[in-house]
Parts: C-alpha cells; sequence; structure tokens
C-alpha cells in the first residue's frame, strides 16, 4: 500500500460550506495503539503504534470539560481502554455529569490485563460503541483477524451479563458497521433487523441499537483503495451520493476532535489527514466554547462521505 492519496484536495475541496452550531460533544484520540489492525482503519491504527495522550494533556481535558458546555465525551483510538488516561477521565467525567462513550473494538476486553473492564464500564455508565462490521464470522474475520468475530461475540455475552443492552438497565450497547468494500451501507434500519435476528437467534446477544458508517478514504482504507485502482471510482461513488439534506445533522456542526497531543480538529477524520480547526493549529487549552458557534468547518473531499445516501457520522445514518 501507498501512502500518498490523490484528490483529497485538503481544505481546497468543492464540498459545501458549513458553520458550526453549539458545541456539545468533545471526542477524543487517547493515542494510536490499537490490539487489532482493521483493514478500514481511517486511524491507521495498530498494535505498533506508539502515540499516547499524556497525563498533562488528560488534565487539559478535563479543564475544559469542567467548564460545564459540553454533553458528551467520546473517547475514541486506537483502541482508547489500552491508553493510561482512559480510566481517570471516565471517573473524572462521569462526576461532572458528562455523558461518556466508549468507542470499543471488543475483542480488548479479553486482552490481558483488561479483566476488569467490562465491570469498569458498566460501574460509570460507559455507553458502549462497538465496532463490529458484519454478523458473519467470514467476513469480519477477514476484515479484522482470524478469531476476532468469536472473541467479539463473547465479549457482547460478557457485556449482556452485565446488563448492556437489555432493556431499562441504562447501559446502552450500540453495534457500528461498516461495509467490507468499496460501497455504501445498506438502510441502517433494514440492517439492524438483521443483525438483532442473527446474533439473538445464533449466539443469544441482544444489543441496544446499529450504527452503520462510510469507510473514509483516508488513511489504510483509502492506501488499499489506491492499491487496488479503487480510489477514483470510490470518491465518484461518495460524490454521486451526496445528499443536501444530510448537511444539518453532520457531526462536525456540534462536534469537536482533540488529538493524543491535545491539539483540537473539526472531526477525527480531519484529524488523521492533519486539517486543524480555524488557519492556525489550537491546543484545546487555547479553545474559546462560545467563540466556535457559527465558526466555519475546514471542509475535504472525503466530507463527501459523510453525506452520501442516508448519510453518515458517529452516530450512524443522518436521514
Amino acid at each position: 500500500m501507498i501512502d500518498v492519496l490523490p484528490k483529497l484536495n485538503p481544505g481546497k475541496s468543492d464540498f459545501p460550506v458549513l458553520y458550526r452550531s453549539r458545541l456539545e460533544t468533545l471526542q477524543v484520540n487517547l493515542g494510536y495503539k490499537c490490539n487489532q489492525q482493521c483493514q478500514h482503519c481511517h486511524v491507521n491504527a495498530g498494535p505498533n503504534r506508539t502515540e499516547e495522550m499524556s497525563a498533562e494533556t488528560a488534565g487539559d481535558i478535563l479543564n475544559f470539560l469542567e467548564s460545564g458546555t459540553i454533553r458528551q465525551l467520546d473517547l475514541t483510538g486506537g483502541a482508547p481502554e489500552i491508553h493510561a488516561p482512559f480510566r481517570q477521565l471516565v471517573e473524572k467525567a462521569s462526576a461532572l455529569g458528562v455523558h461518556v462513550i466508549d468507542r470499543c473494538n471488543l475483542t480488548v476486553l479479553s486482552e490481558p490485563g483488561q479483566e476488569s473492564l467490562a465491570e469498569f464500564l458498566a460501574q460509570y455508565k460507559v455507553e458502549v460503541v462497538a465496532s463490529l462490521p458484519c454478523y458473519l464470522e467470514e467476513n469480519v474475520d477477514s476484515q479484522r483477524g482470524k478469531g476476532v468475530f468469536t472473541r467479539s461475540i463473547d465479549a457482547l455475552r460478557q457485556l449482556n451479563s452485565l446488563g448492556y443492552g437489555v432493556p431499562g438497565s441504562g447501559l446502552e450497547l450500540t453495534l457500528m458497521y461498516n461495509p467490507v468494500g468499496s460501497h455504501l451501507p445498506p438502510s441502517q434500519e433494514s440492517l439492524e433487523d438483521d443483525y438483532r435476528q442473527k446474533l439473538r437467534a445464533q449466539y443469544g446477544v441482544e444489543f441496544s441499537r446499529l450504527f452503520t458508517l462510510v469507510n473514509m478514504p483516508i488513511q489504510r482504507f483509502g492506501s488499499m483503495l489506491v492499491s487496488k485502482g479503487e480510489f477514483d471510482g470510490y470518491m465518484q461513488l461518495l460524490r454521486s451520493s451526496f445528499a443536501a439534506e444530510n448537511l444539518q445533522s453532520v457531526m462536525c456542526r456540534t462536534l469537536i476532535s482533540v488529538d493524543w497531543q491535545g491539539y483540537v480538529y473539526d472531526c477525527d477524520f480531519n484529524q488523521m489527514i492533519g486539517l486543524p480547526l480555524g488557519k492556525e493549529r489550537l491546543h484545546i487549552k487555547d479553545i474559546d466554547t462560545e467563540g466556535l458557534t457559527g465558526s466555519d468547518i475546514t471542509m475535504a473531499d472525503h466530507c463527501y462521505g459523510c453525506t452520501a445516501g442516508q448519510g453518515s457520522s458517529c452516530g450512524g445514518a443522518l436521514a
């Protein structure tokens, strides 16, 4: 695979201009190390990555949360749980009344040293958004590695045993689907029905809801498209599937993304291609929350992925 991805035109896209509404969600990437190395990963995460948030930067995040304007802390990675600041951020954010989301790959629950992770998440009522790209074992293992599906099912059963995905428990368990190849996801509603039927019947697994996510043509997935000669075709698919009605609901209008060093971006995808929020690189210590309202959002061609078809965001389909 190669690193140079053509025709993304960072900051020079013909994508429509968007402006931020009131900030509600702080999405924090704790580092790029992960116990998996998936083909679709837009972070290019993996076991050999060494980037990790320091205690000082985690403190800056908590100071920002203490301003009282953020309703939701969305923790991601890599595998966020294997990074040192994870549990401190969960504990302190919960104490501030901030809703915490953990972007979990499921297999991390069976990693050495993570034996208490599921109970910890339940204790603080962390919402688990768990990546499970298909309900078929062969599809998951082809994308994520042999044995990943079985470990993921075991993790889901463990979470279910604690109340996750059980109505009335207050423990939300969301599954995240993304296509195996260079096509758009099917209807989120109909796919959720399929997931629920298959996982319940075959594995006794329950969950709260399903999100569908479009694969972004950046980092590892973008490089794979280039190596297969599919990059231009995929970009054309995203452009031709543009739906203007999705513009008002894209996640960057109410979210900012923070990298492991504390620098701020309009979204996680912009973070991964180095497009900073605003005209200069800003640290979370320098952000004025009120000043963000009405500010313009830095766009690039990959933004067509968020508005294609039914739309796509960290909160699933938009339409």
